[in-house]
């Protein structure tokens, strides 16, 4: 066990704000590697030098994710963080849980490891953080019995997460919750057996307020949407003009694409359609009088990712409308052309986006066998990624006769 002074850990526990340092300091009192922990987190600060290593594989009987290795680079110093690995624990759909749930993950996690624990990672599962390597298969064995399983890792398909959808929120425009739990059961081989150029994965968010931020930290975004037109409730809208509402100047002058019309006289308001890009504004301000339309389903977007290869990407649009309804056939048809072309062509730790990148949307919309849309642009109305091969082209002459 090592005690030392840590004074430039302290300055983060001054303030108004809650410190992760205070809690270290009291998960301390109950375990030594903690201790550690925080004497190796002193020292890495004073030094400006992170002091952990990947030492080795391991992992738990029958997978080959869920665990990461972790290794003190001063293990004499810090023995009790000499092995110091994280699980990852599948979250349910939406990460809802009952309070006795709660109670047993901290009961089982403080028996067989440090007792810290993040919920939920930027991965979305359940982190357990620190063990030793002979405590692995134990509490793997004690998460299972409690019904849990571990989550993804590697170069394999990532825990997909969901937003709350349809169980708290009412603008969901498909089940979040259904989809995300369907296609985490479809999918156990692609999570627990790595087999890719690197990771992959899903994220649901209802609507296009993407709550779960999908478009930018999943290589599949499915974010819910609508084909029709926004409802309009005109009594709700003059209700919130009388209330003293600034309709004009909050919504219709903030509207992307300026689709809304707001006619002070009769204090009605109309949208035209076919210039909407429902960005969810106008719903966002006056959830009482404006709603999503009923022809409801999901948009697909592909390629989002953190800096890796290339730079980080926002997602693509590459089918604008889907209906997503159990058991998803089509959207899991997709999604095999969809990993057959990248786990050909795919190089070492190149993410889906980054090789319709170095390949060209266009070679990877006829290997997934997708048609072109307008949504396809880059940035709208200037870089089409769609450029029509010779033989795709009708000549004028001919299109005459």
């Amino acid at each position: 066990m090592t005690e030392r002074k840590t004074p430039m850990l302290d300055e983060l526990e001054k303030g108004p704000w809650p410190s992760f340092v205070t809690d270290l300091k009291r998960a301390a009192e109950k375990n030594d590697s903690v201790k550690d922990l925080i004497a190796q987190l002193e020292q890495s600060y004073e030094e400006k030098k992170g002091h952990w290593k990947h030492g080795g594989i391991v992992g738990v009987r029958g997978y080959g994710a869920g665990v990461i290795g972790r290794y003190s680079d001063e293990p004499e110093k810090y023995p009790n963080i000499a092995e110091f690995h994280t699980l990852r624990i599948n979250s349910p759909a939406g990460w809802f849980y009952d309070t006795k749930t709660l109670r047993n993950v901290c009961d089982m996690w403080e028996e067989h490891g440090s007792g810290l624990l993040n919920l939920h990672g930027t991965t979305g599962d359940i982190i357990l953080l620190g063990t030793k390597t002979n405590e692995l298969q134990p509490t793997f064995d004690a998460f299972s019995d409690a019904g849990f399983d571990l989550g993804g890792s590697g170069s394999g398909l990532r825990s997909p997460s969901a937003c709350c959808g349809p169980a708290r929120c009412e603008w969901a425009c498909y089940d979040t919750l259904d989809v995300c739990d369907n296609l985490t059961h479809e999918y156990q081989d692609e999570m627990h057996r790595p087999m890719w150029p690197y990771k992959f994965k899903f994220k649901f968010s209802g609507c296009p307020n993407d709550c779960v931020a999908s478009i930018a930290r999943s290589d599949l975004s499915v974010i819910g949407t609508w084909r029709d037109t926004l409802r309009i409730n005109q009594e709700e809208i003059k209700n919130y003009a009388n209330s003293g509402m600034d309709i004009q100047g909050r919504v219709c002058e903030k509207c992307p694409t300026k689709a809304l019309t707001f006619n002070s006289e009769t204090k009605e308001l109309f949208v035209k359609a076919e210039d909407c890009t429902r960005c969810m504004h106008c719903i966002n301000v006056l959830p009482k009088a404006v709603r999503p339309g009923k022809e409801k389903g999901a948009t697909l977007m592909i390629g989002g990712k953190s800096t890796i290869l290339r730079s980080a990407f926002l997602s693509w649009v590459i089918v604008p409308f889907m209906p997503l309804e159990a058991p998803y056939t089509e959207l899991k048809d997709l999604i095999a052309r969809i990993w057959e072309w990248w786990d050909e062509h795919g190089k070492t730790r190149e993410r889906i986006g980054e090789l319709i990148y170095r390949l060209g949307m266009g070679n990877f919309l006829r290997a997934v066998d997708l048609p072109p849309v307008p949504q396809m642009v880059k940035e709208p109305r200037a870089n089409p990624y769609i450029f029509w091969q010779a033989d795709e082209v009708i000549k004028a002459d001919e299109a005459t006769k």
